[in-house]
């Protein structure tokens, strides 16, 4: 299971990487929960991971993740991970500043018969606040 649970997790970091949405919802199951820090409501099903997913890739179209550690435990997953990108299109109501972001964070998924079934993201949204400059350095 450890090498399964390995091999989901390099390819969601490679669908999000090569910015394959197909590819990322076909490795959720239908039924997925998810929630984020920067989302005000539940990431619910295929559609609530499509939706968070295609207003990602449009605020940053050269987007790519770095796998900084992975940790599996029995049926989950644990990913910390390295964002950048150059906000180029509207994010959390903000219009693009076309600055470059690099942004740490971690994401812990439980999987179920091979998909991912429930997810929790905790990200830096200050980091990412400081890049575009809408908050001063600390």
């Amino acid at each position: 299971m450890v090498t399964d649970l390995r091999q989901l997790a390099d390819a969601l970091l490679e669908a999000w990487n090569g910015h394959d949405i197909d590819r990322i919802l076909s490795l959720y199951a239908l039924d997925h929960h998810g929630e984020d820090v920067s989302q005000a409501y539940p990431i619910q099903g295929h559609q609530g991971i499509g939706r968070v997913v295609s207003a990602i890739f449009q605020a940053f179209p050269d987007l790519s993740f770095t796998n900084e550690e992975l940790i599996i435990q029995d049926d989950r997953l644990a990913i910390a991970w390295v964002m950048r990108g150059t906000h180029q299109g509207m994010v959390m109501n903000i219009p693009p500043t076309r600055r470059p972001v690099r942004v740490r964070g971690s994401s812990f998924f439980t999987v179920n018969n091979g998909k991912i079934a429930r997810s929790l993201h905790i990200w830096d949204v200050a980091g990412l606040l400081r890049g575009i400059r809408l908050l001063p350095d600390l």
